[in-house]
């Protein structure tokens, strides 16, 4: 979705408000699609007093393995989309400020970009979760092995010495 901000950035007061749904199916994080349905976008651009804010909120649904225990994980996930936009910026890089020197902004990109951030690094069924077993690859969540916990190789010339 491209915004045309000539009008926002020269009439005090106006308020542009947007709601659609954009497709994030094709972008991929860590080797997979997480984001199968589309994200709802919905908020405003907004001028007041010559600064222009854009505000919205992103809801999404995102799908991913446990990073633990590799069972399929859906959640959904909100996060706020804020920026106050700029045409241009008297010193270099400034992250606070959002240029758009050609007053037209492409809103997709930007939410790909802030969903991206936005997204959980680790992405768990739930926060307690015990993972697999490392030797006989059971879910530990569902119940316990009978395998034996690994011994330290440093120390099992000490076993020996205990077993005699």
């Amino acid at each position: 979705m491209i915004i045309e901000l000539e009008s926002i950035f020269n009439t005090d007061g106006m308020k542009v408000p947007f709601d659609y749904e954009l497709s994030l199916a094709s972008v991929e994080v860590s080797g997979y699609a997480p984001i199968a349905d589309p994200v709802r976008v919905s908020g405003c651009i907004e001028n007041k007093a010559g600064i222009v804010n854009l505000t919205a909120k992103a809801d999404l649904v995102y799908e991913a393995p446990c990073d633990r225990c590799a069972q399929n994980v859906k959640r959904e996930f909100s996060f706020p989309v804020e920026h106050t936009l700029v045409v241009a910026l008297e010193s270099g890089d400034n992250d606070d400020f959002l240029e758009v020197p050609n007053m037209r902004l492409n809103l997709d990109e930007l939410v790909e970009e802030d969903v991206n951030l936005a997204l959980p690094t680790k992405y768990l069924c739930n926060d307690e979760c015990k993972g697999l077993c490392p030797t006989c690859g059971k879910n530990l969540n569902e119940d316990q092995c009978d395998c034996k916990a690994p011994i330290d190789p440093r120390m099992e010339v000490l076993l020996k010495l205990l077993e005699e």
